[in-house]
């Protein structure tokens, strides 16, 4: 298994909530909530391939939006649609779904609205997205670029990113810090395990659950 597929191994046994903790403590931007799974509840971790949208329809000729995206994408990538936050029209859809889903992409996280949740879920394609609508794009999104930089939230999202979605919510670690935010989110988990075993053991939730130690400023018993 090469560095890559070790990497988003590692971060697939870990959640939206220790990934967040982890790069808040780094002085990163955390998670962001309000994106979630249009569909069942499988968790999606891959490398970012980000799509930036804009309103408005410059012209009608070109091709749909993220196609391009979707056409170049492979089985470690997750497509980011960064749609602003609109829920009032669909920038993600089920053709667009089906293609991913045959290309081997692992899922998309759209900031903003999707449609075709029962053709995402006949391929059997993770969606992550803000809301669901019937509206179109047509006329309504263009598509601004692909493989650039994009702005989800308070995160600046890069190709290759690495990109962690779940029910709780999404985190975006950027590439170069991928191992040191692993380092801090795996210790996190840890140590949150243990306090969980402690109460299962009969601990009081309060001698369990301080501040410091959940901070990682205490030192272990």
């Amino acid at each position: 298994m090469n560095d890559d597929m070790t990497l988003l191994a590692a971060y697939g046994a870990l959640d939206s909530a220790a990934v967040s903790d982890a790069l808040d403590g780094l002085d990163l931007p955390p998670g962001l909530g309000g994106i979630g799974p249009v569909w069942g509840n499988r968790k999606v971790v891959g490398f970012a391939a980000p799509v930036e949208l804009a309103p408005g329809a410059p012209g009608t000729s070109g091709a749909h939006i993220a196609t391009s995206a979707v056409d170049a994408g492979g089985p470690d990538d997750v497509l980011v649609i960064a749609a602003g936050g609109r829920t009032d029209v669909s920038c993600w859809g089920g053709l667009l779904s089906l293609g991913a889903s045959l290309r081997g992409v692992r899922g998309v996280v759209a900031d903003g609205a999707c449609r075709d949740v029962g053709e995402a879920r006949e391929a059997g394609f993770p969606v992550y997205a803000r809301a669901t609508t019937p509206v179109t794009a047509r006329g309504r999104l263009h598509q601004v670029s692909s493989g650039g930089p994009v702005r989800v939230g308070p995160a600046t999202v890069a190709q290759g990113d690495i990109v962690l979605a779940d029910e709780t919510g999404v985190a975006f670690v950027p590439r170069a810090r991928g191992h040191e935010v692993l380092r801090d989110a795996r210790a996190l988990a840890r140590r949150e395990r243990a306090i969980a075993e402690e109460l299962r053991g009969g601990a009081s939730l309060s001698d369990a659950m301080r501040d410091a130690r959940l901070a990682g400023t205490e030192e272990q018993r």
